[in-house]
């Protein structure tokens, strides 16, 4: 039998994710939304896909600009996702959540002191259930050598990292094809 809507977003929330903030303009206007549904997708080229659910606001103006920035927030950045994510706060969404940006090198919105960012324009684009998935070739990238940890997802609660431990690769990687 196959899981109701419910059960599998529970089940979902056992993969912890990054938290991210789409943005792009519509009018003249910098918009955003919050999207943990991020993926690698090449290297070369280098792809990224972002999954939009077709019903938000945003969906519409990524599939008429083409283009889009992935900021990816850092774990002070709670209350930034929280608004993006459409939270009843002052100033709201509409009002960018009042936040600090600038313009990157391919005219997308940048939040600042995002710990990443990607600015993309579209390749491919693809509905699939209710979201649409959008290929994004990666133009430019930010990521500043310090920084602080990652703001993480894991079953519907911000997750911190009290204690990090980064280690080596343990076993041989993959060698290039070819």
């Amino acid at each position: 039998m196959r899981p109701d809507s419910d059960s599998f977003r529970k089940v979902m929330g056992h993969f912890a994710t990054g938290v991210t903030v789409v943005t792009t303009f519509h009018q003249g206007a910098p918009q955003g939304i919050t999207v943990n549904a991020l993926s690698s997708v090449s290297l070369d080229p280098p792809l990224v896909m972002v999954a939009l659910d077709r019903r938000r606001f945003i969906t519409p103006m990524v599939h008429a600009t083409r283009r889009y920035a992935v900021n990816v927030l850092g774990e002070g950045q709670q209350a930034l996702s929280d608004c993006f994510a459409g939270a009843a706060v002052t100033p709201d969404r509409v009002a960018f959540c009042g936040a600090a940006w600038t313009s990157g090198l391919h005219g997308l919105p940048l939040l600042e002191g995002a710990i990443a960012t990607l600015e993309c324009d579209v390749v491919e684009s693809f509905s699939v259930g209710d979201h649409d998935l959008f290929i994004g070739r990666v133009e430019a990238v930010t990521n500043p050598e310090q920084h602080p940890m990652p703001l993480l997802y894991y079953r519907r609660r911000y997750l911190r990292i009290e204690r990090a431990h980064m280690s080596d690769l343990a076993g041989k990687p993959e060698a290039p094809a070819g």
